[in-house]
């Protein structure tokens, strides 16, 4: 058996792959290029792809794709083999240097939003240096951005590392005014990553969840979550086999996959990575979500990323852990023993407090999705009200700075449980709190609102760039002073006075919380529908505009593109709603009342004074409701049509939003109630019992 050192990294062409395969200057000369931001010499990109392809033949590969992320939230690849005709009628190997920097995929049949007509077809991906190539399902994968012909983006990557080209440059111009040299500053997250696992031959018989990821019925099982007993509980054989060969893909593309464990509700499960740059791990967290499905598949289940696959129970999320740190190792979020001393620590701690302030209803907009609708202020997930929880020390220190009082240190000491044989354990100064949407937990922040499907791209594009006008706003005002200790506290001081609204360290499901927040002037935007418009607010499109990441076309086209999709999502959602309950849920319970209606015949034959007043009373109840069902499917069928004539993507999401929906909502209320009263041999599909507790 091979060990885990053995296998890690063995499908990725990286670091020490390249040290192996490239000759000494070429791969000091790519190392150069990547780090000073260069573009590729031609020569040296066909040495690099010589070498590329020799690695990836050895390993049995045939083909390479350039492997891209769309704004259709997954990832998309085009597969060329090596081949290349020779004279006498045979074949030989080649990848040039030009294969590996550009490829031409059809731009015309991904979402543009409007960037692209249908005739305008040409479109780009060029190759990322600073992501490893690895090879997938016997592919060579060659990590790369996507653009027009015009040279918009079309994707999620080229924003993101924009973004993280602003922050670099912003906090380096920052460190540098603090009399910190670095060769450059990087984000650095670690998405953790929630899913469920469902038994396959119950999810075929759901067409629910094979159209839409979630149910759309289901009454509540006797037992749900309620005991808390699933919660790090012993993980079952089947789960365990499917956790543990998942690791060893991971493991060999070099995602550095940490933890597993059972979630909260029945069936859900969690797996977290180790940090690493943000681009990276946006590339990883994406193949984790496509090798988990491919896994559970081999394995008899399947794995569901929808926020919210089952109401009534906890939905999934994606916590990414957010840092900055320099090229060096510097992590400028380590308040150290000191934070009250630490001009460097609370400089940028109050450049992410101002950003997340002032442009809290982006933060909101980069988690904004039809799924994640279901979860957020669920009590099961942050609320829609984007706030900062500092913890008790920080808050502390913040305060004193603010009222310019000495700052009194509490040492953390350590906490006894009262058992003899057991040493005392190192208290936190701080406690966390899993009801804020973004926590501060010791060296990074805990960006909690993320739905389970989203690509991680989008809300630290955001993130980035947000902060980076924050640092950007404070280099002006530091450049220049003589003191710059002192102007630094002045600045962390006028922020804290100017932005302290957002931030609350108490229990942000509570609904006192809600209305203080209103009183506060923070936005509650509850839905996708009211968080989109945002993302074209002037204030935000000067913001991209500045710092380079977005143009204001794409920004618009980013609105058209995710109101769209919201608009589609919730259609099919409709639709399919509609058939479950004209093609399966009416018909069963017809037959099922007269399954009643004939014992009644049948016993009233043998006795007709005979008792009958279960099967009457339970035939008048379901026959009630199956007449209420079918006026709420027509209901839901006029609720589709109306939006879908609305001729304006605004207008019908906003439809779908506020008549869609909740003619939906009352025909699964009617549904689920027939459910719990029809008998279970008539019942068309799987219970949430049967889903939540086979595995």
């Amino acid at each position: 058996m091979s060990t885990v050192s053995e296998i890690f990294g063995s499908m990725v062409f990286n670091d020490i792959t390249m040290r192996e395969k490239l000759p000494k200057n070429t791969y000091k000369a790519l190392k150069k290029t990547i780090q000073e931001g260069k573009e590729l010499d031609i020569s040296l990109a066909n040495e690099i792809a010589h070498a590329m392809k020799d690695w990836a033949i050895s390993l049995g590969v045939t083909h390479f794709t350039h492997w891209f992320q769309p704004m259709t939230g997954i990832t998309a690849e085009k597969h060329d083999s090596f081949i290349s005709p020779t004279e006498d009628g045979g074949v030989i190997m080649e990848f040039s240097g030009k294969n590996l920097i550009k490829g031409e995929p059809d731009a015309s049949s991904f979402p543009s939003g409007g960037l692209r007509a249908t005739f305008e077809a040409r479109g780009y991906t060029a190759w990322d240096p600073t992501s490893y190539a690895f090879i997938k399902d016997g592919i060579l994968c060659i990590p790369t951005a996507f653009c027009s012909y015009g040279g918009e983006a079309l994707d999620k990557k080229t924003p993101l590392l924009r973004s993280m080209e602003a922050i670099n440059r912003e906090a380096t111009k920052v460190l540098k005014i603090l009399g910190i040299e670095t060769s450059g500053v990087k984000t650095t997250v670690g998405p953790e990553q929630e899913y469920f696992l469902v038994d396959k031959a119950l999810y075929d018989q759901r067409k629910d969840l094979i159209y839409c990821g979630r149910t759309l019925f289901g009454a509540p099982a006797p037992k749900g979550q309620e005991l808390d007993d699933h919660y790090f509980g012993v993980i079952k054989p089947r789960v365990a086999a499917f956790m543990k060969e998942l690791d060893e893909e991971l493991w060999k593309l070099g995602v550095l996959a940490k933890t597993k464990h059972n979630e909260v509700a029945p069936a859900q499960h969690e797996l977290a990575p180790i940090f690493t740059t943000t681009n990276i791990a946006a590339d990883q967290n994406q193949l984790t979500m496509e090798i988990m499905k491919k896994v559970a598949d081999r394995h008899g289940l399947v794995c569901l990323l929808h926020e919210k696959p089952f109401a009534g129970i906890n939905g999934s999320g994606k916590h990414d852990n957010w840092s900055l740190s320099t090229n060096e190792g510097l992590n400028l979020l380590e308040p150290g023993k000191n934070p009250h001393e630490n001009t460097t620590f609370l400089l940028f701690l109050s450049a992410v407090i101002k950003a997340v302030d002032d442009y809290q209803d982006l933060l909101r907009v980069s988690v904004a999705s039809a799924g994640n609708d279901h979860r957020l202020g669920a009590s099961e997930a942050p609320p829609a009200i984007i706030s900062i929880f500092l913890g008790d020390e920080l808050t502390r220190v913040l305060e004193a700075i603010e009222s310019k009082s000495a700052y009194e240190d509490t040492p953390a000491g350590s906490m006894g449980i009262g058992v003899r044989f057991i040493p005392g354990i190192p208290m936190d100064t701080t406690d966390r709190n899993r009801t804020s949407p973004f926590a501060f937990t010791g060296n990074k922040f805990e960006f909690r609102s993320l739905g389970s499907t989203l690509s991680i791209s989008g809300p630290n594009t955001f993130l980035n760039t947000m902060v980076a006008e924050s640092l950007s706003v404070f280099a002006e005002k530091l450049e220049g002073t003589a003191d710059v200790k002192a102007a630094v506290y002045d600045l962390v001081r006028e922020t804290i006075r100017d932005h302290k609204r957002i931030i609350f360290n108490g229990d942000g499901y509570s609904a006192a919380w809600e209305e203080e927040a209103a009183r506060r002037g923070l936005l509650n935007m509850k839905t996708t529908v009211d968080a989109l418009p945002s993302l074209i607010a002037e204030k935000n499109i000067a913001l991209f505009e500045k710092h380079h990441v977005y143009s204001a076309c794409e920004l618009h086209s980013r609105y058209e593109i995710n109101m769209e999709n919201y608009c589609k999502i919730v259609h099919i959602e409709a639709l399919t709603m509609l058939e479950i309950a004209r093609r399966q849920i009416l018909p069963a319970v017809s037959s099922y009342a007269q399954s009643l209606a004939e014992t009644v015949i049948e016993k009233r034959t043998v006795c007709a004074s005979m008792p009958c007043k279960m099967e009457e009373s339970l035939m008048t109840r379901i026959s009630e409701l199956t007449d209420q069902l079918y006026d709420e499917v027509a209901a839901l069928d006029a609720a589709v049509a109306s939006a879908e004539e609305k001729g304006d993507i605004t207008l019908s999401g906003t439809a779908y939003k506020d008549e869609v929906i909740p003619a939906m909502n009352q025909l699964r209320k009617t549904a689920d109630t027939l459910e719990t009263l029809t008998a279970d041999e008539y019942w068309p599909f799987p219970t949430y019992g049967e889903l939540l507790f086979s595995v």
